[in-house]
């Protein structure tokens, strides 16, 4: 039975209801924890910026990497998400890196050897032993095809040393033939993996015959991922066939961090079975970052936006980006960011993989120069901080600093979303190392993706994780839209876990 949850947020600042519509019966609630928070680290600000901004530009132009089918995400401490599953008759639980950007749910499997990972953050727990309940995937299983970019199953029998005959009959479909080991690129790492197909379980949920990859070596990759993506190997797809009402819908609000471990110690809520009812809204509202802009003042209703087809990567979010304004100047969006070309190039991916938006570089130019307008006229260049930190502009703040306001504007009557200042504009202190003299410096967070003849053929732009902070972002796979919600996401997920 559906029942209506009215509860109040209180903060010092806040004080408002919202009304949210959720069938306790068909939603499943999951917390997602930050990398910050579950990993030791003493790296500054420009060091954390300087990796997330590289891995942010090596997943990008891994989406057009001309001889790679399936796209993964590049693992960065400071900027990825967890979620803790189980899988097999085991009770220990692995916890992988949500991606909405990719399509399979993969994990390391002891015995494990992961090239190259002298530098990377270790998992929060050993590597998982394969269950015995286990069996391998066929390399005549729908399931083979996907993982190897639609191979079809006859080559993938053969090369599975299938007999001919076996293949022309359709035999060649029992364990003695398994599917193929996969190979998957990511923008610094690789993984070779195994597909098998075991029990999932979630809290108050178990699925049978999940399928998986499971993976014994890996290069600079020692953490899988739980790909959400629109394939058949999803997490999501995988548990519709199962449960419609968890997979058809899902929603995550990310808790504002400005790569600040401290903010990052709740979880950030995970809603499966998240339906949005049209009487949801706040009855009185308020912004979750205290920055004085007048976001404050609007509702905070979800605004959606059509999901649009794209043959050649069917597994993206992609959605249709307008124009940005910078202010109350709106700069429009090329050709390629508001529809999806016949060769499958264009749109804009919603993704939890990617730390920053990338935009293509014209366009991105356009933006850049209408901020630098406003905000380089008053405060001095930050030249030094930019190449240590891969973001641009960047400025030296010695006084309270005025940023003009940023809005994302989405195919749809009203699909405009206004974003929080700490969401594009990274202010942190740099020097006092003896060398050079403390200062205050501030970066806007968007960045350069490449020209458009680079891109053409693959993802035009990526709006990446730092953007979606502190907004309830909604998959509605049933009516093919995605939907931004501004949520104080620490507060709802307590609310939720509480109800």
């Amino acid at each position: 039975m559906k029942t209506c949850l009215i509860f109040f947020l209180y903060t010092t600042i806040l004080n408002y209801c919202f009304y949210f519509s959720v069938s306790s019966s068909i939603s499943l609630l999951l917390p997602l924890s930050h990398s910050l928070s579950t990993s030791k680290h003493s790296a500054s600000p420009l060091h954390l910026l300087k990796s997330a901004s590289s891995r942010s530009s090596a997943r990008f132009r891994r989406h057009h990497h001309k001889h790679q089918q399936q796209l993964s995400l590049p693992i960065s401490s400071g900027s990825d998400y967890l979620i803790s599953l189980s899988v097999g008759s085991s009770s220990s639980a692995v916890s992988l890196y949500l991606d909405t950007g990719s399509d399979l749910v993969w994990f390391p499997c002891r015995p494990f050897t992961c090239i190259l990972c002298e530098s990377k953050p270790l998992p929060p727990s050993p590597p998982p032993t394969l269950s015995s309940s286990a069996t391998t995937v066929s390399c005549s299983s729908p399931s083979c095809s996907a993982a190897h970019s639609s191979l079809p199953s006859s080559d993938l029998c053969a090369i599975s040393n299938c007999p001919l005959d076996y293949i022309e009959t359709g035999d060649c479909n029992t364990s003695s033939y398994p599917c193929p080991p996969f190979y998957y690129a990511y923008g610094d790492g690789s993984l070779v993996a195994k597909l098998f197909s075991d029990s999932l379980s979630l809290p108050s949920v178990s699925v049978a015959n999940f399928t998986f990859g499971c993976a014994h070596t890996t290069l600079a990759e020692p953490i899988g991922v739980a790909g959400f993506g629109r394939g058949r190997l999803s997490l999501p797809a995988q548990l519709s066939v199962h449960s419609p009402h968890l997979g058809n819908s899902f929603s995550y609000c990310l808790v504002s961090h400005s790569f600040d471990s401290d903010r990052v110690r709740r979880p950030s809520p995970l809603i499966l079975g998240r339906f949005v009812d049209k009487k949801e809204k706040r009855v009185a509202t308020t912004d979750d970052d205290d920055d004085g802009d007048e976001t404050k003042k609007k509702k905070n209703e979800f605004v959606f936006t059509e999901m649009l087809v794209n043959p050649k990567h069917p597994y993206f979010y992609s959605v249709s980006l307008q124009g940005i304004s910078i202010g109350k100047r709106n700069i429009p969006a090329p050709a390629m960011l508001r529809r999806i070309d016949k060769n499958g190039g264009g749109g804009v991916v919603v993704d939890s993989g990617t730390t920053f938006t990338m935009l293509p570089a014209k366009f991105y130019n356009s933006v850049v120069e209408e901020f630098d307008s406003r905000v380089g006229r008053v405060h001095e260049r930050a030249d030094r901080v930019e190449p240590s930190s891969g973001m641009s502009p960047c400025y030296y703040l010695n006084q309270t600093v005025k940023v003009p306001a940023l809005v994302l504007h989405f195919a749809g009557n009203g699909s405009t979303v206004t974003l929080p200042r700490r969401n594009y504009f990274y202010e942190f202190m740099d020097g006092g190392d003896g060398k050079e003299e403390k200062r205050k410096v501030g970066c806007l967070m968007l960045m350069n993706g490449g020209d458009e003849s680079e891109l053409r053929g693959g993802t035009g732009a990526i709006l990446g994780n730092y953007q979606q902070q502190g907004f309830e972002v909604v998959y509605d796979l049933l009516n093919r839209r995605v939907g931004f919600a501004k949520r104080k996401c620490a507060s709802l997920w307590d609310t939720l876990n509480q109800g």
